[in-house]
Order: structure tokens, then C-alpha cells, then sequence
């Protein structure tokens, strides 16, 4: 099992990065610089080069299980390929998509549902870094236990293997108080998010004039 150092000098991915920059790097020389080592019967190039391969095939359904079925290639090695892809692409999608990093956010976000003269109860889905990856409308009308159903709420959140949600809902009176219906079905949702490993990071009240948060006031 070869390490980085003990590689000849024309294949040490290493000097090359020093010498002439990433972009003069191939992709299985950046891997190889990642794992820093080989495994037991296969070195660290020729384990690059297999990783290589099998990104080219199944990157966009890269996920740990697929990866470990690389021969040779352990928990430890797997977890740093993967946690380098998830926080590449984390850093990359954070020029691309909305990051809710607070209530006003999520207000702002809704804007489109301040003046409507329904009530619009919203789900906003987020990754692990709080990026918005899809927001849906619920249900229209009153709010109540019935009409919002955690299975409606949580379906789209475990298809797309969320991380977390944040509820919303309008209220065409103008009036930002929650009602004992907004607590009732808030304490459903939050008893379901954490029997389903999702987390209710908010629940938010808005009308054209502000919004109330449930975080915020401790209620959550």
C-alpha cells in the first residue's frame, strides 16, 4: 500500500498541485490527494483511478453505500470522498439558491402570499445547509388539524431526503396572534418531524404588515 510520499516523482499528485496549480491536476490526482493513501493490496493511484471510474457512472446517484462497494476502499476513505462532495456541492449551490438564514427570509420569501384573501398554509423545504430547495402549498382555507395532515407536510421532505422544513401560514384577518388551532397542529408537526428525523425549524404567521414566529417566541 503506497501513500502519496512513497510514490515516484512523476506520480506524486501532491508536487504536481505545488508545481503547476489545480488545473493542471487530473481528477483521479485531485482523489488521490484526498485520500492520501492506498489501501491493503491496491495503491493509492490505482484506487484513484477505480474511484474515478466509478464517479463517471454514478455521480449523479453518488451516495456511501455505492461508494463502499468499491473493492478495497473503507468506512473511514468513503466518508471523506463523500463529505468532499456534499460540501463542494454545499458551496456551489450556495451561488445558486436561496439560503434562509432567518425569519424575514422566510417572509420574504412568501411575499406573494401576503395580501391573498385565503389562508395559504406553505412548507418550505430545506437541505443541510439551509438552502431552499422547494417551497409547496399545502392547503387553502381555514387552518385546522384535518386539513393539515403531517403525511401532506413531510411526503415531499423524505422524497427529497430534507434535512429540515419551516411551516407557514397566512392570516387574511391581519391579525399576527396565533390562534389555539396555529399551537394545536404546530405541536403535530413537531411531534411527527422528530419521530421522522426532519426538523421543524419554524412556524411562521404573515400578514402584509410582518409576520410572527414560532422560534422566536419560544412556542417551537
Amino acid at each position: 500500500m503506497k501513500s502519496i510520499t512513497q510514490l515516484q516523482t512523476i506520480d506524486k499528485p501532491r508536487e504536481r498541485l505545488f508545481k503547476y496549480g489545480l488545473s493542471a491536476l487530473k481528477n483521479y490526482e485531485l482523489i488521490a490527494i484526498l485520500l492520501g493513501s492506498g489501501v491493503k493490496g491496491k495503491d493509492i493511484i490505482k484506487l484513484s483511478r477505480e474511484i474515478e471510474s466509478f464517479f463517471n457512472s454514478n455521480f449523479e446517484t453518488m451516495d456511501l453505500e455505492k461508494l463502499l462497494k468499491i473493492h478495497g476502499l473503507g468506512r473511514a476513505k468513503a466518508s471523506q470522498i463523500i463529505c468532499a462532495i456534499e460540501l463542494s456541492r454545499r458551496y456551489l449551490i450556495d451561488t445558486q439558491t436561496y439560503k434562509i438564514s432567518s425569519s424575514k427570509d422566510v417572509y420574504e420569501e412568501l411575499s406573494d402570499y401576503k395580501n391573498r384573501q385565503q389562508e395559504y398554509f406553505i412548507a418550505l423545504y430545506l437541505d443541510g445547509a439551509n438552502h431552499l430547495i422547494d417551497k409547496k402549498v399545502i392547503t387553502i382555507g381555514t387552518l385546522n388539524q384535518t386539513l393539515v395532515h403531517p403525511r401532506e407536510v413531510f411526503a415531499y421532505a423524505i422524497e427529497k431526503r430534507c434535512a429540515s422544513i419551516i411551516v407557514a401560514h397566512n392570516h387574511p384577518s391581519g391579525i399576527l396572534s396565533p390562534s389555539n388551532e396555529d399551537i394545536n397542529v404546530t405541536k403535530r408537526l413537531k411531534e411527527s418531524a422528530k419521530i421522522l428525523g426532519i426538523e421543524l425549524l419554524d412556524h411562521i404567521i404573515f400578514t402584509k404588515e410582518g409576520f410572527y414566529s414560532f422560534q422566536e417566541e419560544g412556542l417551537l
